[in-house]
């Protein structure tokens, strides 16, 4: 007789039936997440992501590929990059560290490299805490190439891993993130910079987990180090980045998610997202799960062309977006929003109605006026 299944085992087990049979799960990392918060009312992207399903794929199999992504070339160039500012033991990055976040601290005259290998995510994620905590105690300068670091996001653990983190003689906690983005004349594109601080404030947010269960606790620093090339060249420079504001709006985000397995729960018996199956099928599941799109969408989600058509093909609101849908109030459709501002549906006492209703009467006016002329 087979033994019971505990909480997360049957979790784990509704999510890979979700994926479908010998579909491996794929790993929902910092930028994901980072994206993720920003639009916490989407259970679809929730769902999917907690389940490890893999976006692009379901999109294509939903007749909507997604054009979201890097190109092999940015990659390449990206990897380059980040392998010349790791050479040498990472010595170049440390100079860079203590040069723009820590110039009172000695210089890092030796460079401790420990190697974070190990069997499975789970095993990276607890030799990574362990490395930590020996940095803490050896003190000196140490970096961490590439860690794994855990973080739960609604009900489920997501394994990060951050380009690198240092540990500073005084025991505390940098992240760095390096980018194949130029930094020119000291400033980059605001965009870029914006996304990375987004997905740097992920990292501190798993890593306070990681120090909260140190005693005494290290301090993980809230200014972060983003490397970037200098100008036109391909030599590294870097600039301190101020994340407590992205920390507190993911941290709050990411807590208002709802469990992934409440949203499981609520879905029909057998429903399955692998791209293996029929498009009508595939396409019953998807819509299964409420979701919440907006133009936002479809520079972070690889089912943003998905559900924008079929926003559309509703007529919501929220295609239009999020301000649009937030003056709006209780009138979700496009339909709704004409009717209300000619009078024939909605609430006078409604600022929103009021407000149309006054639009249009304007609007009519002003057309009256050019006619005449």
């Amino acid at each position: 007789m087979p033994s019971p299944r505990t909480p997360g085992t049957a979790l784990r087990h509704r999510l890979a039936e979700l994926r479908g049979p010998d579909v491996p799960a794929r790993a929902l990392d910092a930028r994901a997440l980072a994206a993720l918060a920003a639009n916490p009312g989407c259970r679809r992207r929730a769902l999917l992501d907690g389940a490890g399903v893999d976006k692009a794929a379901l999109a294509g199999a939903l007749g909507a590929p997604s054009a979201f992504g890097q190109s092999q070339f940015a990659l390449t160039r990206g990897n380059a990059f980040e392998a010349k500012v790791k050479a040498d033991g990472g010595a170049e990055l440390l100079r860079l560290v203590r040069e723009k976040l820590d110039p009172a601290a000695e210089p890092p005259e030796r460079t401790y490299v420990p190697d974070l290998t190990a069997a499975g995510p789970e095993g990276r994620t607890a030799r990574t805490a362990l490395a930590l905590r020996e940095a803490v105690e050896a003190g000196g300068w140490t970096l961490l190439d590439h860690p794994m670091l855990a973080l739960e996001v609604a009900g489920s653990p997501a394994f990060l891993e951050p380009d690198a983190v240092v540990v500073h003689p005084d025991g505390s906690w940098t992240v760095v993130e390096i980018k194949s983005f130029p930094l020119l004349d000291g400033s980059a594109d605001p965009a870029k910079v914006g996304a990375a601080a987004r997905q740097a404030a992920v990292y501190v947010l798993a890593l306070e987990e990681v120090a909260g269960r140190m005693e005494p606790a290290p301090q993980v620093r809230h200014r972060v180090m983003l490397v970037c090339p200098k100008d036109f060249s391909n030599l590294p420079t870097a600039a301190a980045v101020d994340v407590r504001k992205q920390r507190a709006v993911t941290g709050r985000q990411l807590a208002r998610l709802t469990r992934i397995e409440e949203i499981a729960d609520s879905l029909p018996e057998g429903t399955c997202f692998s791209p293996e199956l029929p498009a009508e099928q595939l396409t019953e599941a998807v819509e299964s799960v409420p979701a919440t799109y907006a133009p936002e969408c479809l520079a972070a989600c690889e089912l943003a062309f998905h559900c924008r058509r079929r926003s559309r093909e509703a007529a919501a609101v929220t295609s239009l977006g999020r301000s649009v849908r937030a003056e709006l109030g209780g009138l979700a459709t496009v339909p709704e929003v004409l009717a209300a501002a000619r009078g024939q549906a909605g609430d006078p006492d409604d600022p929103a109605v009021a407000a149309l209703r006054r639009a249009a009467q304007l609007r009519a006016e002003a057309l009256e006026g050019a006619e005449c002329r």
